[in-house]
């Protein structure tokens, strides 16, 4: 299974990445929404962990677009953004999780991930 990471915090986007690989999955990261569109353009990946607050694009972009291009790849956000509308806004278009970084430890999103791919 692939799983593209669209995070631009490189620590967290490493982390996440290793994790994911020790949990056998197979991952491509980018630090920008921008790329993380372009990548989506030529690839198909099984579930993607997008952030919202990204430069050259944000994860609500990223979202929009994603559902203008039609594309059903379930998405987990995650954000250090805690207000319930930004929750309910990515909800909107189409995630299928969200995530606060800042709560969160990376064993609940991969757990999260093992759910939604079964």
């Amino acid at each position: 299974m692939n799983i593209l990471i669209i995070e631009d915090e490189k620590p967290l986007a490493r982390a996440l990445e290793l994790n994911l690989n020790n949990a056998g999955f197979l991952t491509k990261v980018v630090f920008n929404g921008s790329d993380g569109i372009n990548i989506l353009e030529k690839e198909t990946f099984d579930l993607i962990l997008c952030d919202l607050i990204m430069p050259k694009m944000d994860g609500f972009t990223v979202l929009a677009i994603l559902k203008e291009m039609k594309i059903k790849t379930p998405i987990i956000v995650l954000s250090n953004l805690s207000q319930k509308d930004d929750e309910k806004y990515a909800k909107a278009f189409g995630a299928k999780d969200f995530f606060i970084k800042s709560n969160t430890p990376i064993a609940n999103i991969v757990a999260k991930v093992k759910e939604i791919l079964k």
